[in-house]
């Protein structure tokens, strides 16, 4: 097929010129995308043939899957656990890590969610024990009695899940949670982590498998680390579910790309925690909850805290120790964000930043983004607003947030029901925000947590775990045979 840069394509609705970069770079076989700003993307043949190679094996997979006995799939679980707490087993998948780490620092890319420490290989092993003991919704129905005849409602497995994650070793364990529901998983690991994931699979998924009798394609790892290869998986319409964790950016690409091919998704990519901070009885526990809620950077970390005016100079104090606790222990000086206009409200209620504590950096700006994520790695970063009302600071985390997690730090149980009731947010809570995972809160891995910044999640929770992965299915028995309708 030929591609003209007159020729145009219909993305969200709008048509958009393809431009002559694109019509000139572009093959016969080639497959074009759109970000979500338009920007349109070209897929290769060759990495399109490759997922579909991929996903096939996949299919055939999950149909072999359904006949397999519920004790081979909780062995799976078992097998592998043994595997990753063996030392031999496991140094060949130590020396691809550290060979992953040199080479992410030579690139001067982050390590510090590629290391495979210790206590991610306890979390991994403690996550596969979950897995094998889990109680999928596959093993219930629900009845509906009528003259003559029945209808039960089953759950069943979705399909093909793909994944695509940032270079973290443990979330491939995390992807053959879907197995627990008779599901398949392709992913695809960022660079960073690829030889770590290759030695993982090599070492312990496939031996697994193969021990306990699943078919050998349940888990399959895609070789290749380019984005058109993730690209390609989640414009696969064979795709069931499209499973996403990275940096927000290419977390909101892959699922643009994967809604534009009707492949629904579970997005994990832009985070960061609000705190909603008013009249609170407790200091010390106000300092206790912010402080652990800044102890390292991920999706659940405190990023912006909203004061209610008439609260200031009583909570603000313990609100800048707080802050000031969480580098303790990292032997740093927290950064703390304000705009001007905040700056000057302190001014006027005769409050000293500075003087409240040495252990902090204020940074000020005429122009603060209140949408900023701080993605900080070891000197944890926090925004820090001014609000009239606690209407308003619920209208600020609705309109400024990624609508992902909000904690209410107050005594008046109104205000906390208030924002419970008018916020937008997946994961609500009255104490640190760090609690959102699906493993310490539901004692269920997570397979990806979504926010609502695109939109609510159709009939599940924001935690994606084994069990939430599933289709309905409807057995009708039919006893009397002069029923008709």
């Amino acid at each position: 097929m030929n591609v003209q840069a007159t020729d145009r394509v219909l993305v969200d609705g709008k048509l958009i010129a393809i431009g002559s970069a694109v019509a000139h770079a572009y093959r016969d076989g080639d497959r074009i995308v759109a970000s979500s700003n338009g920007e349109l993307l070209i897929i290769p043949k060759s990495e399109i043939d490759l997922v579909e190679q991929i996903v096939h094996q996949s299919q055939v997979a999950f149909t072999a899957l359904q006949t397999v006995d519920d004790e081979q799939i909780r062995q799976f679980f078992a097998v592998l656990a043994r595997r990753i707490a063996d030392d031999d087993v496991m140094d060949g998948v130590f020396a691809a890590n550290r060979e992953d780490i040199q080479r992410a620092k030579e690139r001067g890319r982050s390590t510090t969610r590629l290391e495979l420490t210790a206590s991610m290989r306890k979390d991994m092993i403690a996550a596969l024990g979950l897995w094998r003991d889990m109680v999928v919704q596959g093993d219930t129905a629900v009845q509906f009695d009528h003259a003559g005849w029945s209808v039960q409602s089953h759950h069943a497995p979705l399909g093909i899940v793909g994944f695509v994650f940032e270079g973290r070793p443990n979330v491939l364990a995390d992807a053959t949670g879907v197995l627990r529901g008779r599901n398949t998983c392709v992913f695809r690991i960022g660079s960073d982590a690829f030889s770590t994931a290759e030695a993982l699979m090599n070492a312990a998924v496939r031996p697994s498998l193969s021990e306990t009798g699943l078919p050998e394609h349940c888990v399959m790892l895609l070789p290749s680390i380019s984005h058109a290869s993730a690209w390609a998986l989640f414009s696969n319409r064979s795709v069931a579910l499209a499973v996403a964790r990275g940096s927000g950016q290419s977390v909101a690409l892959l699922g643009n790309i994967a809604q534009q091919h009707g492949i629904p998704v579970s997005l994990h990519g832009t985070g960061g925690a609000w705190a909603l901070i008013s009249h609170y009885d407790d200091l010390a526990a106000l300092q206790d909850v912010i402080s652990h809620s800044l102890d390292r950077k991920v999706c659940n970390t405190l990023n912006t805290i909203v004061v209610l005016d008439d609260a200031i100079k009583e909570m603000l104090p313990s609100v800048i120790i707080g802050i000031a606790k969480s580098g303790e222990k990292l032997g740093v000086r927290p950064i703390v964000h304000l705009s001007a206009s905040v700056e000057q409200q302190c001014v006027r209620l005769g409050i000293d930043l500075r003087e409240l504590s040495k252990d902090v950096v204020f940074s000020v700006a005429d122009d603060l983004d209140l949408s900023k994520e701080w993605e900080w790695e070891t000197t944890p970063e926090v925004t820090i607003l001014f609000a009239e009302s606690i209407v308003a600071a619920t209208e600020l985390f609705n309109t400024y947030s990624p609508q992902f997690v909000v904690s209410v730090l107050t005594s008046q149980s109104d205000e906390e029901e208030y924002v419970w009731s008018a916020s937008n947010a997946p994961f609500f809570g009255n104490g640190m925000t760090r609690w959102v995972d699906g493993q310490y809160a539901l004692n269920k891995p997570e397979l990806g947590l979504s926010n609502w910044q695109l939109g609510r999640t159709l009939a599940r929770g924001g935690i994606l775990s084994g069990d939430s992965v599933f289709s309905i299915r409807y057995r009708m028995t039919q006893r009397d045979s002069s029923v008709k309708r």
